[in-house]
């Protein structure tokens, strides 16, 4: 599994709204080329977003369904990209004084991640994330007018 922590510098109910509009996750999630549909009522468990994932002309079609959802605190999602096999995303945000700790955990669930899964590709996973991580963080602070200053990524591992 990989884990990555950050302290953005916006409320959880701030970073919540961007991770309620399903249309968005282009915008921070890595390796996101396009978000092709998200059901209207995302996030709530059994809602989909369709996106095309890739590094240029590389790409395929991925889904993600919500597997669990409580509005503010976490959500976890199932992400399919054929012929990969799956991954749980578990998203979680604590409340830190007037900011959030987001944590983030990734582990396969089928296909040939659960065979290669292990520090090398932990590890390639958490910088990866990691670098989502920055992209949400600025983006919530840019759209709630925190500062991002001084607060950097847990190191991955």
């Amino acid at each position: 599994m990989a884990r990555n922590r950050r302290l953005i510098l916006s409320s959880p109910s701030e970073v919540w709204s961007l991770l309620s509009d399903g249309l968005r996750y282009g915008e921070w999630v890595t390796g996101t080329q396009q978000v092709l549909a998200a059901d209207p009522h995302w996030p709530e468990v059994g809602a989909r977003l369709r996106v095309r994932v890739g590094i240029g002309p590389l790409a395929l079609e991925d889904s993600c369904v919500v597997r669990i959802c409580e509005p503010r605190r976490r959500l976890e999602l199932e992400a399919k990209a054929e012929p990969f096999g799956a991954a749980r995303i578990a998203m979680n945000l604590l409340p830190w004084g007037e900011n959030t700790l987001f944590t983030l955990d990734w582990h396969p669930l089928r296909g040939p991640g659960t065979r290669m899964h292990g520090l090398p590709v932990d590890y390639i996973v958490a910088v990866r994330n990691g670098m989502m991580l920055t992209k949400l963080a600025q983006i919530a602070v840019r759209e709630h007018g925190g500062s991002d200053r001084g607060a950097p990524a847990e190191r991955p591992g």
